[in-house]
């Protein structure tokens, strides 16, 4: 009677055990399935943005390490706010004038649209005294050529403003107070053209004219790492603006 009764008991055993170790499977085929489709979902809708960044010596990072680029930084941190931005596509030399980078975009002969494209300029046009309505009128070209690289025409570009290099060490023999005083008429008329386009204008120069030595790079002209910090603390929360006005 007893081997009678274990045999069934042990069939039984034997088929739960079978059904447990089915189960597990199909869960984990399952789990597994659904972990790729998750995974499908998240790379659909984190799609590989592109930046154009033109500009001169401030854009370039002159005196900086590579990673410490504005626009560098800055992808990597719209990176940490779930914008997938590649990494920069830059145009840009120092001591190019707005003629300069015009000339230098061309031979660049880029066909591709940007998700994003940023302009700094106007920096050596004051330095060489250049005349300041030819400035604007070079200017506002610029912008026309940017608006065509941009995906989102002038919805997608913004411009930052001309830093005061009047307060560094390069320049303590100079007017300080020219210096200035030129760099915000270019500023102005960077402000203005960019308020008649529609264009998002963001104003850093009060930054460079912060009294800390650590602002400025081992040249004693240029910005440093921290500076460059500074303007993407500023220029970060005008990319949800930027992104809205599509």
């Amino acid at each position: 009677m007893k081997d009678t009764l274990s045999k069934p008991l042990n069939n039984l055993y034997l088929t739960m055990k079978l059904y447990v170790k089915l189960s597990t499977l199909v869960f984990l085929i399952f789990m597994f399935s659904n972990c790729k489709n998750n995974s499908a979902v998240s790379s659909v809708s984190m799609p590989s943005l592109s930046y154009l960044a033109l500009g001169d010596s401030y854009t370039i990072g002159e005196s900086v390490n590579v990673e410490e680029r504005w626009p560098i930084q800055l992808v990597e941190r719209l990176k940490a706010q779930n914008l997938n931005f590649n990494s920069p596509n830059i145009i840009a030399k120092t001591g190019w004038t707005t003629d300069e980078l015009m000339a230098a975009i061309k031979k660049e002969n880029i066909k591709q649209k940007f998700d994003m494209v940023s302009l700094l300029i106007g920096v050596n046009n004051q330095y060489r005294g250049r005349d300041a309505e030819v400035f604007k009128s070079e200017f506002i070209n610029l912008l026309d050529v940017a608006e065509g690289f941009s995906k989102y025409g002038k919805k997608g570009i913004f411009v930052v403003s001309i830093p005061d290099w009047g307060v560094t060490p390069f320049a303590k023999s100079r007017d300080k107070a020219l210096i200035a005083k030129q760099i915000d008429q270019f500023n102005a008329i960077k402000k203005e053209v960019c308020s008649a386009k529609g264009i998002i204008f963001i104003d850093i120069t009060d930054i460079s004219r912060e009294n800390n030595e650590k602002l400025i790079a081992s040249d004693g002209l240029h910005p440093s790492a921290l500076m460059y910090q500074k303007w993407v603390d500023r220029i970060l929360p005008n990319i949800p603006t930027l992104y809205a006005k599509r």
